[in-house]
């Protein structure tokens, strides 16, 4: 049997942002063991953005947790560009931003910008440089001196995908960042996420509950079983020569193509292909 992996992922693994093998995970609790994850095997290339989708409860922001070294595998293991998840935590190779923005109220939104880059010693002028550039990304340069309960909640999760961004890390690790917003405000901010990690070109690894989303957004869309958390199939956006991520536009929404990714993925999550490629040339496990 083949590895679906090795028909996607990148020859090198120290050239893959993210690298999971074999991962389970399992919580003890009052009333006994529970398993959150089971035989998770996932690759991530540098620049690529990856969605995981599936039921509640089924380990996504587990599995994101343990990338960000926030907690421990069970058994198996992962690497973040090379290194133990906890030594990229160490060097600053990535960025998170949740679904609640965690601004500092009493710091206006250039003042949680810098908060990273404060915390690591950066000169004030370096600073200041960094600052500016990136509430210019997001589109908040007009806003620097406001403070948060100022801001509309789509305003203040772009100040914290800016704060996620202050170091320049290769990989963005995203938990539901839009879940909270209106429909008009989410797709906004999906634009915007495309446009601004094709400018900084990191990895995102990104959790949502939302298909449609999932589709516009990514490279490849991870589903994954209910408990215990497996992949169920891993599929490869297919939207058409002109509809590159980097490229993505609002019109892509009404495209034939991009319905037929939305289907793709629907049927995925309710319910399983066989152990293999599946009929799509959807990545199956």
């Amino acid at each position: 049997m083949s590895d679906p992996q090795a028909q996607t992922a990148p020859a090198a693994a120290a050239a893959s942002a993210v690298e999971v093998r074999g991962v389970d995970k399992v919580f003890e609790t009052r009333s006994g063991q529970v398993q959150a994850l089971d035989a998770i095997d996932l690759t991530v290339a540098a620049g690529e953005f990856v969605s995981l989708i599936g039921p509640s409860g089924c380990g996504k922001s587990t599995l994101m947790r343990l990338i960000a070294d926030l907690d421990d595998p069970t058994a198996g293991s992962l690497a973040v560009f090379g290194k133990t998840a906890r030594q990229a935590r160490l060097d600053q190779e990535y960025g998170i931003a949740f679904q609640s923005a965690g601004l500092l109220p009493w710091r206006t939104v250039a003042g949680n910008v810098a908060l990273p880059l404060e915390l690591h010693g950066v000169a004030s002028g370096t600073r200041a440089t960094r600052v500016a550039e990136l509430l210019d990304m997001v589109g908040l340069s007009d806003f620097a001196d406001r403070y948060p309960d100022q801001l509309s909640g789509g305003m203040q999760q772009r100040v914290a995908i800016a704060r996620s961004l202050a170091e320049q890390p290769r990989l963005l690790l995203m938990d539901e960042p839009f879940g909270a917003l209106d429909e008009m405000t989410r797709e906004k901010m999906q634009s915007d996420l495309v446009r601004i990690s094709a400018e900084t070109g990191a990895a995102v690894v990104f959790v949502t509950h939302s298909i449609p989303e999932a589709v516009f957004l990514s490279d490849r869309v991870v589903v994954m079983s209910p408990r215990p958390g497996r992949i169920r199939e891993i599929v490869p956006m297919r939207l058409g020569a002109d509809a590159k991520r980097a490229a993505r536009t609002e019109e892509l929404r009404e495209e034939r193509a991009f319905f037929d990714m939305v289907t793709a993925v629907r049927e995925a999550l309710h319910g399983g292909a066989p152990v293999g490629t599946g009929p799509r040339g959807v990545e199956t496990r």
